[in-house]
């Protein structure tokens, strides 16, 4: 099974949407992760039911929020017009954007789970032998929500990879610009002889799907090692 030069830019485009999809999102994540774990605030229990609002609504009514906002008329969008000159609509950028939107959840959900379990008591430890607020969270508490960090990125990554229904309702699917794997199958499907195209590119999402997910886990255990060590 060999791909054509036109697969490979097409895996090659669903890599760049995914990572920078994660690398954009991963601050974002860990600090909304942080803030429902760690905090009390009035009105947290509507910013955790909309920071997890994509899984639960309709992927089709993501991406068409996401065009009204991001539309040349919208917030967003003219405002990034009037400032930058730039628009995201039917380019990869958008594509990340809906990737980013549609991964928050899973990784925000991991990483606050991870949060979550570091043990209170090592972090007052460390305040009573004198450390700041934020050597303790930088020695003891990401150290040891490490794992979970981890393990959301690559949980958003693998999402971003299989993200559908918000972008080719925010971006469409324009060859080359905005199509990425799942976009990509979708067509071939649509198209007379396309079977053998299908075969192949869903075989790489598989086999990108589960490397992802076999790279989390050994470094999630290579991590784990390293803390217990210390």
């Amino acid at each position: 099974m060999t791909l054509t030069p036109e697969e490979w830019g097409i895996v090659a485009l669903s890599l760049k949407v995914g990572g920078v999809a994660v690398l954009a999102c991963l601050p974002v994540a860990f600090a909304l992760a942080y803030l429902l774990a760690r905090v009390r605030f009035p009105g947290k229990t509507l910013i955790d039911g909309l920071v997890h609002l994509p899984l639960v609504v309709p992927p089709v009514v993501t991406g068409w929020l996401l065009l009204l906002a991001f539309a040349p008329e919208g917030p967003v969008g003219s405002w990034l017009e009037s400032w930058f000159g730039v628009s995201v609509l039917f380019r990869w950028t958008g594509a990340a954007i809906a990737a980013a939107v549609m991964a928050l959840p899973l990784m925000v959900r991991a990483m606050r789970l991870s949060i979550e379990a570091v043990d209170q008591r090592l972090e007052q430890a460390g305040r009573t032998l004198g450390a700041g607020k934020w050597r303790v969270f930088r020695t003891i508490t990401l150290p040891l929500s490490l794992p979970g960090v981890i393990a959301g990125a690559v949980l958003g990554f693998a999402r971003g990879l299989g993200e559908f229904g918000a972008t080719i309702t925010f971006v469409s699917n324009v060859p080359g610009e905005t199509e990425t794997l799942p976009l990509a199958i979708y067509a071939a499907l649509q198209t007379p002889d396309g079977e053998a195209m299908v075969l192949r590119l869903a075989a790489i999402s598989v086999l990108l799907s589960l490397a992802a997910l076999i790279a989390s886990e050994l470094i999630a255990r290579r991590v784990g090692r390293g803390l217990h060590v210390l």
